[in-house]
């Protein structure tokens, strides 16, 4: 189980997502630079308790109207190989030094997770509690995303959300399938076609009102 450190992280995530957002094919700003509050999330464990993933939620209220990101992260104790492109900033972390943050959509142990939290094979835990399951997130699944290691196969960004493409490394039970990552949070169902599953969690929006909506959903077509 992961363990949740109270202590000081510099540059904060806010600050790193802040220079990071702009910059990505879904952000709804127009240019502006966002003003983020932090919104809700979830957690998942790194079986070898390597590796911290947080799919967190951010709101930027810059705009006419707040928009609500979901952006799953990774937290390392050294560099990705071959990720560079995925890093969104390092921090000074107060007790485990300096961490490696990255888009968890690229990171392999973040990927390999979501596959499995999909396949009833683990529990979404609490954001801010350690070794505390979060029971409000849920997963709906037809069971198509079969347990047993899977080899991702690609990444590609759409208007609102970003697509991994993985195969079963056995080449088994389950073939190929896409993990569509919500990036642009709205209330409500899946909007992908063929939907197998998906995995539903709530935020707040800046009045304070509680919402839900799903953050990821899986098909067996890739898009």
């Amino acid at each position: 189980m992961a363990v949740i450190h109270r202590t000081t992280l510099t540059p904060s995530k806010l600050e790193l997502l802040t220079s990071w957002l702009p910059a990505q094919p879904w952000y709804e700003g127009d240019g502006r630079r966002p003003e983020l509050t932090k919104a809700g999330g979830f957690r998942l464990d790194d079986p070898r308790g390597e590796v911290g993933m947080e799919f967190m939620v951010v709101t930027d209220v810059s705009g006419d109207r707040p928009v609500s990101y979901h952006v799953p992260l990774t937290y390392r104790g050294a560099p990705l190989e071959g990720a560079d492109h995925a890093l969104i900033g390092t921090a000074e972390h107060g007790v485990l030094g300096r961490r490696w943050i990255y888009d968890g959509t690229h990171d392999p142990v973040l990927v390999a997770q979501l596959h499995a939290l999909f396949a009833g094979d683990a529990e979404a835990q609490d954001q801010s509690v350690s070794d505390t399951p979060d029971p409000s997130v849920t997963v709906s699944s037809t069971g198509a995303a079969a347990s047993g290691p899977i080899r991702p196969a690609a990444v590609a960004e759409a208007p609102h959300a970003t697509d991994i493409v993985v195969d079963a490394a056995d080449g088994g039970r389950g073939g190929r399938l896409t993990m569509r990552v919500t990036r642009v949070l709205r209330p409500g169902e899946a909007d992908v076609a063929d939907v197998l599953g998906h995995v539903a969690a709530g935020w707040r929006l800046p009045d304070g009102a509680e919402v839900r909506g799903v953050f990821a959903a899986v098909t067996n077509a890739p898009r």
